[in-house]
């Protein structure tokens, strides 16, 4: 139970990788706030987690927000350390490439308003919600902070822009940078770097591909099979609990061994 009675604020919740950090951290006994814009969906994950973890202690509860908005930001982490007196842990998901026509358009054929828009998508959430919860961290003097970078960050996708590889490039240095400011507060800032991960946003693209593309995909990563959210999770939940407490300004690769 290495979340028990923690306080854990998640973004991008309702699916993907932010979901499957909220299913782990609540069955191992945190209160998870989930974070989303989609209220509906948002809705079913939170009765989901709480349908199915009442024996662990854990709970999830929903908030409704848009994580690129300073004002809803900055009023969701004051409820939330009014509500519950502290907040340990901050997952950061907010991000992607699939917001533009052509996720994998080479730099002449991305447009100003393209590259704009995934810099923004991919880079002020984060900032927002970081810049929100470190005041309450520091008066703490505890926290973990879990960002998601990319291996398109290390210019390693052939799948993407380089618009988002500049955005994830920029989570990673991000992290580096606030884990070497916090660390005096007792505040633990690092990152995951997925490679392609079957989400339910980018399975059903993948699964659209030609056999002999996703083939392909699967020989080129050591162990043999494309990511899942859970395989995300994992490490991410790692980063974000007490094991990793010795752990920080690192961004770790989930790639399977790309």
């Amino acid at each position: 139970m290495r979340f028990q009675n923690k306080i854990a604020i998640i973004t991008a919740a309702a699916s993907g990788i932010g979901r499957a950090s909220a299913d782990i951290m609540a069955a191992e006994g945190a209160l998870v706030v989930m974070v989303d814009k989609d209220e509906a969906k948002l809705a079913n994950a939170v009765a989901a987690i709480n349908g199915s973890i009442a024996a662990h202690g854990g709970a999830a509860e929903a908030m409704p927000a848009d994580a690129l908005d300073e004002a809803q930001v900055n009023g969701l982490i004051a409820d939330v350390a009014r509500r519950h007196g502290r907040i340990d842990i901050l997952v950061n998901a907010v991000g992607g490439s699939t917001i533009i026509a052509d996720p994998a358009a080479t730099t002449e054929k991305l447009s100003f308003q393209e590259w704009q828009a995934l810099l923004h998508f991919n880079l002020t959430g984060t900032f927002l919600f970081t810049h929100a919860v470190l005041p309450v961290m520091q008066r703490q003097k505890a926290g973990k902070i879990v960002n998601l970078a990319s291996i398109a960050g290390r210019g390693l996708s052939e799948a993407s822009s380089s618009a988002y590889a500049a955005a994830k490039g920029g989570i990673a240095a991000f992290t580096k940078k606030l884990a070497m400011e916090q660390g005096q507060h007792g505040i633990n800032v690092n990152a995951i770097a997925p490679a392609t991960t079957l989400t339910e946003r980018i399975g059903p693209r993948w699964h659209q591909k030609p056999p002999e593309e996703r083939e392909a995909d699967i020989n080129r990563t050591p162990l043999r099979r494309m990511g899942l959210a859970s395989d995300q999770a994992k490490v991410l939940c790692f980063l974000a609990s007490s094991d990793a407490d010795f752990v920080t300004g690192l961004t770790i690769d989930v790639t399977g061994g790309i």
